[in-house]
């Protein structure tokens, strides 16, 4: 057995981990606790979070409309805070709340100067989504959508042009608080293939439903919530760049390496992967 704290301020809480050489799954071994990232030290962290009380909140917007709106104004090359921007944007010209808008009317709203730190920029892809985005909301109008499980509901949004299994996944969690679905993005496929709990040789782009179960297998055997391992895993990844640029470049030559460790780490990559955003506060 390890042993790990989680420092309160009138007492300290133990975590008790199974030993570093024993596995946590077939192939996996739990690792040490302190170990970035082993698969004992993403099972610490969802812990000590739940005894220090720091909520996850994935919901970004008020309705479902506002939901796939902010999720589909981030995604690849967007960074976090102008995604949020567009969206606020959005809902302050009312989009979110007028029964069918034209794509034209959202394509000029999206086309104006947005405010983000004290700086007016343009948002880079107004007219793609902008038709994204008008498709979305005629779906929305048009059915109602499943709220059995996140993976209904994320099978349904598949459905409405520009959302592929990422964005779904990420709605679907959003929404409701889903533990059936996973959000697959470059961090959680780093800690995946680092730990061994992911398959390096498997691309989302071919295999997010065999990779989707690999990650829900490795978050059922550790115990936790796959949403909060998700938030988690992507939290700590996108955090740590230059941590996790040593660990990458550490790795043995192949595909993966060449796919992943070679890129240039920056201090902004904090933004790079756009918004997820389970905020951990």
């Amino acid at each position: 057995m390890q042993r790990a704290y989680v420092m309160l301020e009138s007492m300290a809480v133990s975590v008790d981990l199974p030993p570093p050489e024993t596995e946590v799954m077939p192939g996996v071994q739990w690792g040490y606790v302190e170990a970035f990232p082993s698969p004992a030290y993403w099972a610490y962290q969802v812990i000590a979070r739940r005894i220090e009380a720091r909520s996850i909140n994935y919901r970004l917007g008020r309705t479902l409309r506002e939901e796939v709106g902010a999720c589909l104004l981030g995604g690849h090359g967007i960074p976090a805070r102008i995604g949020l921007r567009a969206s606020e944007h959005l809902k302050a010209k009312g989009a979110f709340e007028r029964p069918n808008q034209d794509e034209a009317t959202l394509r000029g709203w999206l086309s104006e100067p947005i405010e983000v730190d004290g700086k007016h920029i343009r948002y880079r892809f107004a007219a793609q989504k902008a038709r994204y985005l008008a498709a979305a909301f005629e779906r929305l109008m048009a059915e109602p959508s499943p709220q059995n499980s996140g993976r209904e509901l994320r099978d349904w949004l598949l459905g409405i042009p520009g959302i592929g299994f990422k964005t779904a996944s990420w709605i679907a969690r959003n929404w409701l608080n889903a533990d059936d679905v996973a959000i697959l993005d470059i961090h959680i496929l780093r800690a995946g293939a680092l730990a061994k709990f992911l398959d390096a040789g498997l691309t989302v782009e071919r295999h997010y439903l065999e990779l989707e179960q690999q990650f829900l297998a490795f978050s059922k055997a550790l115990g936790v919530r796959s949403s909060e391992l998700d938030a988690v895993i992507w939290w700590e990844m996108m955090a740590s760049p230059r941590t996790v640029a040593t660990v990458l470049e550490s790795l043995p030559e192949g595909k993966f390496k060449q796919k992943h460790a070679t890129s240039r780490f920056r201090p902004k990559d904090r933004d790079a992967d756009s918004l997820q955003l389970a905020l951990i506060g």
